[in-house]
């Protein structure tokens, strides 16, 4: 069966029952390259993640491919795409900033940087995992950052945990629902705010607290 290849890259979620018919057992190694892709090159954002991975937890759940061989492979695609990004921006990303002269790499941005993830690398790692396009650049920045690498890779893992063993199992058990099958992209934005609330709430609290000045008049 032929495929136009750039409609195919771009909505391979879309495809994905057509590829496990053509492609058999071949269809574990396209996925685990996608999710490489998609988390490990800075110049790969645009593949598809969450709803790929929904709906390869409901062809799973129709008998197309095993979900335990599937989550495990997806898992490690996610691990060791991170880190190869990571890494790729703790060897060549500072060197964007070498010039001191230039006016968008600039060392005191990298410094920057380095404090925002001494302080808050762990839980944006982890949350960004359930942002497109961000969980592209997250470790990129977090190896720019030099994020110490056990510090990251334990978040990472933590993230992939969730996001993958997430995303499947909730397409395992929901996914050939008709009306979740009609409305997945809601279905997957749903998903993204319900994992973002925590953070939010997080970040309203830190930001809206009452000073201990304020506190102690009107007390």
């Amino acid at each position: 069966m032929d495929f136009n290849p750039i409609d195919l890259i771009l909505h391979l979620d879309q495809y994905l029952n057509l590829l496990v018919t053509n492609y058999g057992t071949w269809i574990y190694a396209i996925l685990f390259l996608v999710i490489f892709c998609e988390t490990g090159l800075v110049v790969t954002p645009f593949l598809p993640g969450d709803s790929l991975l929904f709906i390869a937890g409901a062809v799973c759940a129709t008998g197309g491919m095993d979900p335990w061989l599937l989550g495990g492979l997806l898992m490690l695609a996610a691990i060791s795409g991170d880190s190869t990004n990571y890494l790729i921006g703790r060897t060549a990303g500072e060197r964007l900033f070498s010039n001191p002269d230039s006016k968008i790499f600039r060392r005191d941005y990298l410094q920057r940087t380095h404090e925002f993830y001494d302080r808050h690398g762990g839980k944006t790692v982890t949350m960004a995992r359930f942002l497109p396009i961000v969980r592209t650049f997250a470790p990129f920045v977090a190896g720019v950052g030099r994020m110490p690498y056990a510090r990251f890779l334990a978040f990472s893992v933590l993230g992939t945990l969730l996001w993958v063993g997430g995303l499947v199992t909730l397409g395992y058990f929901f996914g050939n629902v008709p009306f979740i099958k009609q409305n997945l992209s809601l279905m997957v934005i749903a998903i993204i705010g319900v994992s973002l609330l925590p953070m939010a709430i997080g970040f309203a609290r830190s930001h809206f607290r009452p000073s201990g000045k304020g506190a102690e008049h009107s007390s």
